[in-house]
């Protein structure tokens, strides 16, 4: 069964003169394949090896550059600031139904296909995946996934 956010329940529960829909219907009924090609991206990310970091694909290099320059800086520390990801940026900035519990559960299921893609692309690393939370669900930016080889 899936996991619905409470702050969607109402929206599925009006469909079909107030029948309800599953959240896949709903998907079927209310999404395109454009976006569908987008989110394949964000949901099955591309990670590549660049010399001792894994990273995702279309890394910045003077960004990574810039972070080898500080002197505190780990491989872990680079890789996790090189690979982290705001989830509210999988929506526009202005996007009017984002709320914590649908970062929240968007957050728990990229950091399983994380952990699933990185331990299948490259299962001779150990890597960690961290899903950060923040205090208040309101704080949107703040909900972040990141990795780092161990």
């Amino acid at each position: 069964m899936a996991n619905i956010p409470d702050s969607m329940k109402s929206e599925l529960a009006a469909w079909n003169d107030g029948r309800g829909i599953s959240l896949g219907d709903w998907t079927a009924n209310s999404g395109n394949f454009s976006l569908a090609v987008g989110y394949a991206e964000i949901f099955w990310p591309r990670f590549v090896e660049f010399e001792k970091y894994i990273l995702v694909d279309g890394f910045n290099l003077e960004g990574l550059r810039s972070f080898e320059r500080n002197a505190e800086a780990t491989r872990q520390s680079i890789e996790w600031v090189m690979n982290h990801f705001h989830i509210a940026d999988i929506q526009h900035s202005a996007c009017i139904d984002v709320a914590g519990d649908k970062l929240a559960i968007l957050g728990e299921r990229l950091r399983e296909i994380y952990i699933a893609k990185l331990g299948w692309q490259f299962p001779d690393r150990t890597f960690v995946v961290e899903f950060v939370q923040p205090e208040s669900p309101d704080e949107f930016e703040d909900y972040q996934i990141s990795f780092f080889q161990t």
